[in-house]
């Protein structure tokens, strides 16, 4: 009876331990927003982009450009059928996701860079863009990074005005 239990005890503390492992694979998703950029508040919102994404593995636009300090709401439509994400972050950090992503299609998300969604949905992200550089986005379901839809956002050195009227001059 003894051993039985034990048996027991250090099955369950296996158990236990492998499903909290997994857990953390499952999000183990280190975001670089120093590289990035930040979650940005819809009320610092300087303008909205509007982006399509396809059954045909496209974002449209897939080239984006920002300047540095803007707060982007990006308005994120999924006009195809299948479950597509929209997903920002360094080139090496989307491949690692991606990764990630084909052993663990199922894995759901709540980080602010990205939102996945089914066909017909649409959603936003908010991001304030914080450094110039190139920032990467791409849709991590399995097979979609590979057929080609990803796309950048080219962010200027010169930064957004700040008094909200970045999109014209006066």
């Amino acid at each position: 009876m003894k051993t039985r239990l034990t048996t027991i005890t250090v099955t369950l503390a296996l158990a236990i331990a492998a499903q909290a492992s997994f857990a953390h694979d499952d999000h183990a998703h280190a975001h670089d927003n120093e590289a990035i950029g930040k979650p940005g508040t819809a009320t610092a919102t300087t303008r909205t982009v509007n982006v399509n994404m396809t059954d045909n593995m496209r974002f449209t636009p897939s080239n984006i450009v920002a300047k540095q300090g803007e707060t982007i709401r990006f308005v994120i439509k999924n006009s195809g059928g299948i479950k597509h994400e929209f997903v920002l972050g360094t080139e090496k950090e989307l491949k690692e996701h991606y990764e990630v992503m084909k052993k663990n299609p199922e894995m759901e998300h709540s980080d602010p860079n990205m939102i996945t969604l089914a066909g017909g949905q649409t959603g936003e992200v908010v991001w304030q863009f914080t450094k110039a550089g190139k920032i990467d986005f791409a849709c991590l379901q399995p097979g979609h990074y590979d057929a080609g839809m990803k796309g950048k956002v080219a962010v200027s050195g010169k930064p957004a005005k700040k008094d909200g009227h970045a999109t014209h001059n006066h």
